[in-house]
């Protein structure tokens, strides 16, 4: 394990909690869902010795507290998060690899359309973006009622809904920092700070602009050979793994498969890390220029 370093980064509308470990290339890992950095930790870990790994709390989620209105809109307020991280801690002519896994994975994207000269290689890992599906409207419409569950009757029984995305298996248990779930839902302080569980925070202001996100297909194609489509093996079945397949297929791309499911970076890190360490590195010898 590298040196840990940690940090808040002040950006508009929020504190975002950030973690450093290891020497070498900067590598963004961007969590999804309800994740905060705690998921990444063992990955990161086991990444440090060839790399300078960066993991954070998105806005809203444990450690990264809001000073303002929830994310909206959301993919742009996230992207805008991740590139004024790493401006924060990569000099401007770094080239930066990032990976991102369920809806950071959608980040990820974002910020190699938005800035292709920073972004060297992003790994896509199961991105939720539904609306790629030709029954992107029955999706729509289950999500919906996942949210309208949430409301009506509690998280619990919104991550019980949930589960047909995931085959009808469970969420397995995360690894996550301590957060406050002292309340159901958000709530604004007097303070002008929000508390939130991370799973109602997920509910409410994550879930549906993320499932119902598009990537701009159009602009990754140009960039393809520096977008990596991932999966893992053991969701293959899952609806949640049908739209990085699609992605894929569009990008002319293979599938990069990875140890585990949805979450396999949580639980086989050591593999996990050792596929994403060679395949970074493949990319990166790709991008050395020849010698005559």
């Amino acid at each position: 394990m590298g040196t840990l370093e940690s940090g808040a980064l002040a950006v508009p509308g929020a504190r975002l909690y950030f973690e450093v470990r290891g020497t070498g290339p900067l590598l963004l890992l961007i969590p999804g869902g309800a994740s905060d950095a705690e998921v990444f930790r063992d990955l990161a870990d086991e990444l440090a010795a060839r790399h300078r790994v960066v993991t954070y709390d998105p806005r809203g989620i444990s450690r990264s507290p809001l000073d303002g209105p929830p994310p909206e809109p959301w993919l742009a307020t996230q992207a805008d998060d991740a590139a004024r991280l790493l401006d924060h801690l990569a000099p401007a002519d770094e080239p930066v690899r990032v990976f991102g896994s369920c809806a950071g994975a959608l980040i990820a994207l974002e910020l190699m359309v938005r800035d292709p000269g920073k972004v060297r290689l992003v790994v896509a890992h199961e991105p939720p973006a539904m609306g790629m599906l030709a029954d992107a409207a029955r999706h729509a419409a289950f999500f919906d009622d996942v949210h309208a569950t949430f409301r009506r009757d509690g998280v619990a029984a919104a991550l019980d809904r949930l589960q047909a995305v995931f085959s009808g298996r469970p969420a397995p248990a995360l690894p996550e920092a301590t957060a406050n779930t002292r309340d159901a839902d958000v709530t604004h302080n007097a303070d002008n700070t929000y508390n939130a569980d991370n799973n109602a925070f997920f509910l409410s202001h994550v879930m549906l602009p993320s499932t119902r996100c598009v990537p701009d297909v159009t602009a990754l194609a140009a960039l393809a050979d520096r977008v990596v489509p991932a999966g893992g093996r053991g969701s293959r079945t899952h609806d949640v793994h049908r739209p990085v397949v699609v992605l894929a297929r569009r990008l002319g791309r293979t599938l990069e498969e990875f140890p585990g499911g949805h979450v396999g970076y949580a639980q086989h890190p050591a593999s996990f890390a050792e596929q994403l360490a060679a395949l970074l590195a493949d990319a990166d010898a790709d991008t050395q220029p020849s010698r005559g």
